[in-house]
């Protein structure tokens, strides 16, 4: 699935992914490969990422919104 985090100043991710762990206001929650369409807020904390090869990374958000619908997800967020 393809991933986009969007910043107020820039993009900071790109990419195909396989897992997204997300910090959502209710507690935290994960999106794989032909998740149901979702929006939901998101509160501070680390989004995890790993993508097709297996590699992990984390980015650090103050808060934000996720959308993932037909296999994309946008995550617009805030950063420190």
């Amino acid at each position: 699935m393809h991933l986009e985090i969007v910043t107020p100043d820039e993009k900071v991710f790109e990419g195909e992914t396989k897992l997204v762990q997300l910090p959502g206001v209710k507690g935290s929650f994960e999106i794989l490969n032909n998740h149901s369409p979702i929006i939901s807020t998101l509160k501070k904390g680390k989004i995890k990422i790993t993508d097709n090869e297996n590699s992990t990374q984390y980015f650090e958000i103050t808060g934000g919104v996720v959308e993932m619908q037909n296999n994309k997800i946008i995550v617009l967020a805030e950063t420190k």
